[in-house]
């Protein structure tokens, strides 16, 4: 076993499952023991106050991150009007199309991050429903990506912006970032979504919101944070 493993060993035997993890001690534990031959990335999971079976307290939205999340966000564009294939060419996406793209998407196995439709695409896009649905693909006026402001919404997905919505046990995972990232710079990423989730915090929903919130590397350690520290 060579000297970082070991060193990495006795990290993780000081760690204390039932404590709370200033955001600074928490990235810092999960830096030093992130050992991965690649840059890993830092995701957040927040188990949520909710009751995730009532649709109305169901939480979706997004955010752009201030400082991105560290890598180029592929996106597809449905879209059959020359003024929307322009603004979507403009914007940097990597796939647009109509009959062809959903021909590229069923047959061709495409690493997409986000796809978005012009509102008279949407016949032609819900054929493909049951493969984008299960993916997280599956464009949505509430996320902003059934829209006719193509450009806009292209620009902010490669920008750094994030989806979000929880899952049946309520609770929701992304990414704020990558190992390289500066802790401050991850700290602003986290912040800024966090906010986001206040804001889209469900009326209905009664005590406290934000019950845990948890940071880990993809490959190492999870930390609970103190949320004290944070908002």
């Amino acid at each position: 076993m060579n000297t970082r493993i070991k060193k990495i060993n006795r990290i993780k035997e000081t760690i204390d499952v039932n404590k709370l993890y200033s955001f600074t001690e928490a990235i810092e534990l999960i830096k030093s023991t992130a050992i991965a031959k690649f840059n890993e990335s830092i995701d957040v999971s927040i188990h949520l106050g909710i009751d995730p079976k009532k649709t109305e307290q169901n939480v979706k939205g997004t955010v752009i991150l201030p400082h991105g999340i560290g890598r180029n966000i592929v996106v597809a564009v449905f879209a059959k009007d020359a003024v929307h294939v322009q603004q979507a060419q403009d914007a940097g996406a990597e796939f647009i199309g109509m009959e062809d793209l959903v021909q590229k998407i069923k047959k061709d196995n495409l690493t997409i991050d986000i796809v978005i439709a012009t509102p008279d695409t949407m016949k032609l896009v819900s054929t493909i429903g049951s493969f984008l649905g299960p993916r997280g693909l599956m464009p949505n006026p509430k996320l902003g990506t059934i829209t006719s402001n193509v450009f806009q919404s292209v620009k902010n997905a490669k920008s750094g912006q994030i989806q979000y919505k929880n899952n049946k046990n309520g609770i929701i995972n992304t990414i704020i970032g990558k190992t390289n990232f500066h802790k401050n710079q991850l700290k602003d990423n986290l912040i800024s979504f966090l906010t986001s989730l206040k804001k889209n915090k469900p009326t209905n929903s009664k005590g406290n919101f934000l019950k845990k919130i948890i940071l880990s590397s993809t490959m190492g350690i999870s930390l609970p944070l103190d949320q004290s520290y944070l908002l």
